[in-house]
């Protein structure tokens, strides 16, 4: 299953996916993990989730996200949430220019009953038809 957590910028959708990882991280019989592009949340978190920051990895752009994330579901399969910050700033494009990597998503968290909830900045209103079915 994948949840979207939309809004513009500044209006606290990283909060919210850190209180949901907090949230879960309590009852969860599996691992989770949270992927962002920046040290800043890492205290905020509770301390069984994973806190990866994808820039000490050298993620950048598309493909590379796409690789990483399969790598982490690969590697363990107890993974059972996945919380992605700002995938369009990580992957370096436009949210409606990301239908690819919303397919692989869904695939992954499917084959692998993986929960992932992603933030987008934007309105509802303004996500992709890919993204929408989602929210």
């Amino acid at each position: 299953m994948i949840k979207i957590i939309y809004g513009p910028k500044g209006e606290g959708k990283t909060k919210q996916l850190i209180d949901a990882a907090n949230s879960h991280a309590e009852k969860a019989k599996g691992l989770s993990v949270f992927i962002t592009d920046t040290k800043r949340y890492m205290y905020d978190l509770a301390r069984n989730v994973r806190f990866i920051d994808v820039t000490d990895w050298s993620v950048a752009g598309e493909d590379a996200l796409c690789g990483f994330v399969k790598g982490i579901a690969a590697s363990d399969g107890d993974y059972e949430y996945m919380y992605i910050d700002g995938i369009a700033r990580i992957a370096g494009k436009d949210l409606k220019n990301l239908a690819g990597i919303f397919f692989m998503l869904d695939k992954i968290s499917n084959e692998n009953k993986i929960v992932i909830t992603i933030t987008c900045s934007c309105e509802k209103e303004e996500l992709p038809d890919f993204v929408a079915k989602y929210a």
